[in-house]
């Protein structure tokens, strides 16, 4: 079976470093908030060009915290899209908060900027962009909008590590950026975490006390906190991977300008627009025949897989919203299309080649 990641051949690697760092750890008995987890912080911040990151448990303990270290709570109303993991409107219903939906672009299936103002209230605290499946979304738009209504801005970037706008880092434009470490992201652990970088250090003060009981010192809790600490073997490994992250989404781009270049007829590939330094979480194909596709692939062994086949409108979980179908055409209708195929750093070319053979002639 060809797999949608190698996270074997990923290991193979870096083996060595990795039961190295292991090692160095449990040697040192420090596994909670110690020198590997500042260590990543502050290189994370750096790369981000942010004065700020802090360590969390997970991509959605990032969301959260991120909300409510900007006062987002009872009432108050976010902005996102209907297209993309559930973990996205689940963090803003934590916060008792509610999520509006505007539609989706159909090119790059990111938030549509033009939809923003229209779904303001005096309700609107927040926007909660979300950089899908590695593409940067149109930040220079939902950036203008938030300073001319008052709104904060959480950058939901937990597909997107390294992407960038114009030469500008997600997760560096808004008011904190939201990463996840889950083991298929383009810097993924080996387990659960995130990251949330912000430039405000009186908000990363707070987000550190809210990971960690809402603790200010021994004992001393001056919040209603978290258990939400990323821990230091993962941080340790992280760092490792850290070192490699341009080069493999380098890689990453050119696999996907091969499948770009190779495939044909009505399928639609990954759109970038100029300035967008996408790094291809997924590579997502859209068209009329994907179940087709998709059954084809499975027949000869190739791994596919559907992101996201039932928008957040549509999902049961969330029916007390309100929404229903035909609410958001644009993104309905990318979750009847889409089709992610495998993309990793070493996926070889003549597996996408014939990835490629196989689609066309479907």
């Amino acid at each position: 079976m060809i797999p949608m990641i190698d996270l074997k051949k990923e290991f193979g690697n870096i083996r060595d470093d990795v039961l190295a760092v292991v090692s160095e750890i449990l040697e040192s008995s420090q596994y909670i908030l110690g020198k590997k987890v500042s260590e990543l912080e502050t290189r994370i911040a750096s790369y981000h060009g942010v004065s700020n990151a802090v360590g969390v448990a997970s991509g959605t303990d990032a969301l959260h915290l991120a909300l409510a270290s900007l006062g987002i709570g009872h009432g108050d109303e976010v902005i996102t899209t209907p297209f993309t993991f559930f973990a996205t409107v689940e963090a803003i219903v934590y916060r008792g908060a509610r999520p509006v939906f505007i539609d989706i672009e159909h090119d790059t299936m990111n938030v549509d900027p033009g939809e923003i103002e229209a779904r303001i209230t005096k309700k609107t605290k927040a926007i909660l962009p979300v950089h899908l499946f590695g593409l940067p979304a149109d930040m220079t738009r939902i950036m203008t909008v938030a300073k001319e209504h008052n709104l904060k801005v959480i950058e939901d970037c937990a597909q997107a590590f390294g992407a960038a706008l114009n030469g500008k880092k997600v997760g560096s434009f808004g008011d904190a950026g939201c990463f996840s470490f889950y083991p298929s992201k383009n810097l993924g652990a080996y387990g659960d975490g995130g990251m949330i970088t912000v430039p405000d250090p009186s908000i990363a003060d707070i987000i550190k006390k809210l990971r960690n009981h809402g603790s200010a010192g021994a004992y001393k809790h001056e919040k209603i906190g978290f258990n939400s600490r990323l821990d230091e073997l993962q941080a340790g490994i992280l760092l490792i991977k850290l070192k490699r992250i341009d080069e493999n989404n380098g890689k990453r781009r050119l696999k996907a300008s091969l499948y770009r270049k190779l495939l044909s007829g009505d399928i639609i590939t990954p759109f970038e627009k100029p300035g967008m330094d996408c790094v291809y979480h997924q590579f997502t194909i859209r068209s009329g025949k994907r179940d087709r596709i998709r059954d084809c692939l499975k027949d000869r062994d190739i791994s596919s897989v559907i992101y996201y086949s039932v928008p957040l409108h549509m999902q049961v979980a969330v029916e007390f919203l309100g929404y229903k179908r035909g609410d958001f055409p644009v993104a309905e209708e990318a979750a009847e299309q889409v089709l992610s195929l495998p993309m990793y750093p070493d996926l070889e070319e003549a597996t996408i080649e014939n990835i490629a053979d196989i689609i066309n002639n479907v």
